[in-house]
């Protein structure tokens, strides 16, 4: 099955590299390319891609408010958000992480870091690596939402997470790949990735960053790390 692009750059240069890169795979289709975020949003409705590359900074409506526009749009409950930005720099990546984006990756890196980030994505399997994943969580516990913490009973599902489910959400969350969650918990590969499945379909998350949002919404992985 192709994997269906929208490329979301106010650069078109770099916008007709990653064409050119993309096309050049057979499971991996550019559908469309946007200059910036109000026209991500547009041509996303049109074509419906399985996966948006949306660059952070761009003229106008910028990444990250597209990114929430996409999103939260049920139209195009199945695609998913790949942002491209700087993971030390950009005070906005736990804007976009609460926004719903699934996968974060730096600008510059290698053909095939951005390549396999966009089957990844697509899948709805993981955070990228897990140093990003770690990145990530620590731009968001900086920038925690305001008022009262959120308790468990707040997020629908919380509860029907068995013992063994809550436990990997929570060490998803810590930015663990499944590997490393299988190793300290003495199990599977397989199993660890059937439980996160489990939680994600209880918790309705659509991929795994949004299953660490909502572990840290509900209190399950409180602000600190486990």
């Amino acid at each position: 099955m192709t994997i269906r692009v929208l490329l979301a750059d106010d650069q078109a240069l770099l916008r007709g590299t990653f064409r050119m890169l993309i096309d050049s795979c057979a499971d991996l289709e550019v559908v469309a390319e946007a200059a910036d975020g109000a026209q991500s949003v547009e041509l996303a409705r049109v074509h419906r891609p399985d996966v948006v590359v949306m660059d952070v900074r761009m003229p106008g409506t910028d990444g990250l408010a597209a990114t929430e526009t996409i999103c939260a749009d049920p139209a195009l409950a199945g695609t998913r958000v790949l942002i491209l930005t700087t993971f030390e720099n950009d005070e906005h990546v736990a804007r976009a992480l609460r926004a719903g984006a699934s996968g974060f990756l730096g600008k510059y890196v290698t053909t095939d870091d951005l390549l396999a980030a966009i089957r990844t994505v697509a899948a709805g399997d993981s955070l990228l690596s897990p140093g990003a994943t770690k990145a990530l969580i620590s731009q968001f516990l900086a920038t925690p939402p305001p008022g009262p913490a959120a308790q468990p009973s707040t997020v629908p599902g919380i509860a029907d997470l068995t013992n063994r489910e809550a436990e990997v959400t929570r060490l998803a969350a810590d930015g663990r790949s499944n590997a490393e969650i299988a190793a300290e918990l003495h199990l599977s590969v397989l199993t660890v990735r059937t439980h996160v499945q489990r939680a994600m379909t209880k918790l309705g998350a659509r991929d795994r960053a949004q299953l660490v949002v909502l572990a840290y919404k509900s209190g399950l992985a409180p602000f600190g790390g486990p």
